[in-house]
């Protein structure tokens, strides 16, 4: 087994390395842009330097990567205000059809040689601890891990990220909630090496917590835990969900048994057909829901945490109403958003049960009784045990009636998806559903056919 766990990583090592064009491609691009943004330097009243961070300075991008991180260093004491309008005026300069980005403070993004250029201005502060703003502390990431990569983990990295890539859990946006770069190459530091980190994964029992320079110090409720080595207080893995900590751990088994480059390689999913959607839902049995709505104008990592909330809200409310969810999914594009529930139920009686205090309590069960005996619209008071009990007229006895009316917005919703459905949304019933797959057919295609 461990020559066929070799003779792959040697394939997925000939595949990730970048070649010696590209690193010289790459090196003069930086060249030449650390030259403009320290002449556009000087034309400031104060001084700063550039220097590059993220994975193309630390040697651990992957062939193919076009994404260079150039930040502009600048005096603790400048104001925030400075900071940016200096930030933006060398971002401007050095890329005059640039467009500006938005992250804790402005940015700007351009192109230059056929590499995607971030231009981010940052304070120079004297150690991650005293950062002012979030990307401060990158920096150091770069210095730390200069320090302690060599060419093999370095090679190990990259090998890793595609790993992570091939299953889907490589990301540290919001939208995916995986692994970032800079924890991909603490974990293969800590570990010593790809295999190592994928033979410890597959053993992890979280929360798993991992301190390399031994902080000891804050802690975390989080299922994987890595201390930032240049900050104690920040957890690297904070973002990693549950399900991708699992995911990687059920990967990294299949890979020890079966070694194979597959799993390095994102899946394809075929996209189906209104008509295939349809069929399965049939076969399932099931009885699909959805809410659809423009997709609020906000940055991904916005919009999914909303989503994300207004999906809880939604599911927790048919299940209130006792619509029994199976499952649910959310979905978007840059035009429209999709909250998925799937439901075991199909309709609700026209009554529903309702339970009061035991009479016992005499005060609860006295003012139950009051509030309910002379009301016509309800079946009882009567006695079921030792509590009252009364069925009452079930306002909605659909899912698709529950959705259509005032309920939904009250319950937990993310603010721009509230004030978005406020304007219009659509509620979509059994098989509507399956005209999503128009848009949405690899989603569903998803839905459909889970996977680990």
């Amino acid at each position: 087994m461990s020559d066929e766990f070799d003779a792959v990583l040697e394939d997925i090592r000939e595949r990730v390395d970048p070649g010696p064009g590209e690193r010289e491609r790459l090196q003069a691009v930086v060249d030449e842009l650390t030259t403009e943004i320290e002449t556009a330097i000087t034309d400031l009243p104060i001084e700063a330097d550039v220097v590059q961070v993220g994975s193309t300075a630390r040697g651990t991008w992957i062939a193919g990567d076009r994404d260079v991180d150039l930040f502009v260093r600048f005096p603790a004491d400048l104001p925030r205000e400075e900071l940016e309008a200096y930030g933006l005026q060398i971002g401007r300069q050095v890329f005059p059809e640039g467009r500006e980005e938005y992250a804790e403070h402005p940015y700007v993004v351009g192109q230059r040689g056929g590499f995607d250029v971030d231009l981010v201005p940052c304070y120079a502060v004297a150690d991650a601890t005293q950062i002012q703003s979030a990307v401060d502390r990158t920096p150091f990431h770069t210095e730390y891990l200069d320090e302690h990569l060599d060419d093999d983990l370095t090679g190990d990295v990259r090998v890793c990220k595609q790993f992570l890539t091939g299953i889907g859990v490589y990301g540290s946006d919001l939208r995916t909630r995986g692994f970032s770069g800079y924890l991909t190459e603490l974990l293969v530091l800590e570990c010593g090496g790809f295999r190592p980190f994928v033979e410890a994964a597959a053993d992890w029992h979280p929360p798993v917590k991992i301190d390399p320079e031994d902080h000891g110090r804050a802690t975390f409720d989080d299922p994987l835990v890595v201390i930032d080595p240049t900050d104690p207080e920040r957890n690297v893995a904070a973002v990693c969900s549950e399900s991708n900590v699992a995911r990687l751990q059920h990967y990294a088994r299949e890979l020890l048994a079966d070694p194979r480059v597959d799993l390095f390689l994102p899946a394809e999913r075929d996209p189906l057909d209104t008509d295939a959607v349809a069929a399965a839902f049939e076969k399932r049995e099931t009885t699909p829901v959805a809410l659809v709505f423009e997709t609020p104008d906000l940055v991904e990592d916005d919009l999914y945490p909303q989503l994300r909330k207004s999906l809880a809200g939604i599911v927790s409310l048919l299940d209130r109403e006792g619509f029994d969810v199976l499952r649910s999914d959310l979905f978007a594009d840059d035009e429209r958003a999709v909250l998925l529930a799937e439901l075991e139920v199909l309709e609700r009686p026209a009554v529903a049960r309702h339970e009061g205090p035991p009479v016992h309590v005499r005060q609860h069960a006295e003012g139950f009784f009051g509030r309910y005996e002379s009301d016509e619209t309800v079946t009882g008071p009567f006695i079921e045990g030792d509590r009252y009990v009364v069925e009452r007229e079930r306002e909605h006895t659909t899912a698709a009636a529950l959705l259509d009316s005032g309920a939904v917005f009250e319950v937990a919703l993310g603010t721009h998806v509230e004030s978005t459905m406020a304007n219009d949304y659509d509620v979509l019933p059994g098989e509507e559903v399956a005209t999503l797959a128009e848009d949405f057919g690899v989603e569903l295609a998803d839905y459909l056919d889970p996977r680990p």
